[in-house]
């Protein structure tokens, strides 16, 4: 493959072992060095604090002390020399004692910095640690000399091991090892990356035979590990797919159906005409009839005209409204409503609703419950569930009776919100409840026209929730009727 993992793996690995390599070979270039004497000082300090401890608490020419002061002299490669202020020798590490007096005495009256060539890299109180080439061997020295705190004069010296040479050396080796350790790792890496890459394109094919439609092949990897997981989610998404093709290939069959539904759709179209002739007739006959009373002035006085006028606007309001809910729930049956679900605070809703109905209720006299305060979020059409709960809110108040509670309940459950409005009153007959949700129908057509109301709100509710495969109903009561829906819970 052109752009392959394992190829982009390899060249990242090799690329940052490079890299951590130069790094090291620059930090040793500029830093190895100064890092080398630093430990050279501290190693000159550690043996000034034995051998000035040692002359204080006065086990200088004891066994441990002479073992102690060997190892560091070994450990350290430090030649070392104590004189009194009789220039006698009392400490030395070297059978020429004799060079290492003259030095010492020749730091004392020859200190100043620069002279023969010596560099100060550390001036104490009692010593001085300077860094010094031997003229006589070009060896260069990092010594230690000054005061003890009994008043004797030391030197300590240590030979500087050719610090370049050995920096050189040691980046040279550095080199060496890191070009074969990236070469190695670079096989390594590949290698490893192969097992890595093989159940991913393992993947690459099964996806690639799922565009297909080919939905028996399976990821069969045993491991834990992410790429074994994503494997098992390709294996559920091939059966989620096979299902939903499974599905679709019903829904086509379905599709068959609709065709005979045109023919329903026909003949509700035209029973729907019939309902609407039948339904406008009545006030279609009193407004002709009042407005053929005006135009022929079957009576003068003003009180008889204004109740005239009155009957035509109630009669065409009654018209108006009947149209609209028609023109509504026409919509639904044929299906042209799109169904936008969403979700929202079902609970919000109910209680923007309620306020907004408050001043109808109050001069009605009647008392209203809802307590419910958190929210309750479903899914559904925010808009068509605010016409369901409407109608039912509406008929509570037209048939509110009795003590004039209408209860607003919301009940949650594990995958369902149960709304429910009850009203005091008058039950339903038991043989109107068939029928309630059928267009014009009417329990009690006299109080039903007295309120304006055309038997067309149930039935738009009974088309809203089918549309949304939901449940409704209604229960009676003893002293009143609940209306009542379900939505899908979030």
């Amino acid at each position: 493959m052109k752009y392959s993992i394992r190829k982009q793996f390899a060249m990242i690995f090799i690329g940052l072992m490079s890299a951590t390599i130069l790094l090291c070979w620059f930090i040793n270039s500029t830093l190895l060095g100064e890092y080398y004497i630093e430990n050279k000082k501290k190693a000159l300090e550690n043996a000034y604090i034995v051998v000035d401890r040692a002359f204080d608490e006065g086990v200088v020419g004891t066994e441990a002390f002479e073992i102690q002061l060997q190892k560091i002299i070994e450990k350290y490669n430090i030649s070392l020399i104590v004189l009194d202020t009789d220039s006698k020798t009392l400490i030395t590490s070297r059978n020429d004692h004799s060079i290492m007096s003259r030095r010492l005495w020749d730091n004392f009256f020859n200190s100043e910095e620069g002279g023969d060539g010596r560099e100060v890299l550390e001036e104490a109180e009692r010593y001085t640690i300077q860094r010094i080439e031997d003229s006589r061997t070009s060896t260069e020295y990092i010594e230690m000399w000054g005061i003890l705190d009994n008043g004797n004069i030391f030197l300590f010296r240590t030979a500087l091991e050719g610090i370049r040479d050995s920096v050189a050396i040691a980046n040279r080796f550095l080199a060496y090892v890191g070009m074969a350790a990236a070469v190695i790792s670079g096989v390594v890496i590949l290698m490893v990356s192969r097992k890595v890459t093989e159940p991913i394109l393992e993947l690459a094919e099964i996806s690639e035979r799922m565009a297909g439609l080919d939905f028996d092949a399976r990821y069969c990897g045993s491991s834990k590990t992410e790429i074994a997981l994503l494997g098992h989610n390709i294996n559920e998404l091939s059966n989620t797919l096979e299902a939903t093709i499974s599905e679709l290939k019903t829904a086509n069959n379905e599709l068959q159906k609709d065709i005979e539904k045109k023919n329903q759709i026909d003949e509700m179209r035209r029973e729907f005409l019939s309902s609407v002739s039948h339904e406008l007739k009545t006030p279609i006959a009193l407004i002709q009839g009042y407005a053929e009373g005006l135009k022929e002035g079957i009576s003068d006085d003003e009180e008889s005209r204004e109740f005239y006028c009155e009957v035509i606007i109630d009669e065409a309001a009654k018209m108006n409204h009947m149209v609209k809910k028609l023109l509504t729930l026409s919509q639904l049956e044929s299906g042209n409503d799109l169904v936008a679900m969403e979700r929202f605070d079902i609970a919000a809703l109910i209680r923007n609703y309620i306020q907004s109905a408050e001043i109808l209720t109050k001069q009605k006299g009647i008392s209203v419950r809802f307590a419910e305060a958190a929210p309750a979020y479903v899914w559904a059409d925010e808009f068509k569930i605010e016409e369901v709960f409407a109608n039912y809110f509406t008929n509570a108040i037209n048939h509110a009776a009795g003590k004039k509670i209408i209860d607003v309940k919301l009940a949650r459950g594990e995958k369902k919100v149960r709304i429910s409005v009850f009203n005091t009153g008058d039950p339903i007959p038991e043989e109107s409840i068939a029928h309630l949700w059928e267009k014009f129908y009417k329990v009690d057509k006299a109080r039903t026209r007295e309120y304006g109301g055309s038997g067309v709100g149930l039935s738009i509710v009974k088309a809203i929730m089918e549309s949304m495969h939901q449940q409704f109903g209604v229960i009676n009561y003893d002293n009143g009727v609940e209306f009542w829906f379900e939505l899908e819970a979030h």
